[in-house]
């Protein structure tokens, strides 16, 4: 998205996930994000009540892209193996998107307020629930190896959960060969052969 296309509220949301993944959400102030923004810290509040608020809307907004991408994936009722491709797709996806999001998805989470963080283990637990339900189904079809489910659902989310740290250092130009070279890495420890 360029920057001029961007309402202001959208401009402070990417700024702040942009600091809060650096610098970690407590050490990000409000005159820090103001400066970085160039605006008065005062200015900020014409668009947002706190900075609990821009936490919260940029975490939930990636959980709810999971979901709506989970949700979308799980209605199309395609085999194992294409809605697994599809997860991975969605969240290389994501990632590429929204590293800096993904960062305080992964590191701030821990910083929203109570009903948030409720909010956002409701969504994440959903999510994880379908994605072992996809696994399990493989398992099941004898398209996915007879392992602990538990351990390939792990396996695969620990991988996609961190893949920002590494896309945010060395990135990538062609995300559809990363893509393809995601879903290689990942299917063939799974995949019955």
């Amino acid at each position: 998205m360029l920057l001029d296309k961007l309402t202001r509220k959208q401009e402070i949301h990417q700024t702040a996930a942009k600091l809060f993944n650096e610098m970690g959400f407590n050490a990000i102030s409000m005159r820090d994000l103001a400066a970085e923004l160039d605006i008065k810290a005062s200015s900020l509040y014409n668009h947002i009540s706190s900075k609990d608020e821009i936490l919260s809307d940029i975490i939930l907004n990636i959980g709810s892209q999971f979901t709506e991408g989970m949700l979308a994936i799980v209605n199309q009722e395609e085999d194992v193996i294409t809605q697994l491709e599809q997860l991975i797709s969605l969240h290389v996806g994501i990632v590429v998107d929204n590293p800096d999001a993904i960062g305080c998805l992964n590191n701030d989470w821990k910083h929203l307020n109570p009903e948030s963080k409720s909010r956002l283990v409701k969504m994440r637990n959903d999510y994880e629930e379908q994605f072992r339900r996809i696994i399990k189904r493989g398992i099941v079809e004898s398209k996915i190896v007879n392992l602990n489910p538990e351990v390939i659902l792990f396996s695969l989310l620990s991988t996609l959960r961190s893949m920002n740290i590494w896309y945010s250092k060395k990135g990538s130009d062609d995300v559809n060969e990363l893509t393809r070279q995601v879903k290689s890495i990942l299917l063939e420890g799974v995949k019955v052969k």
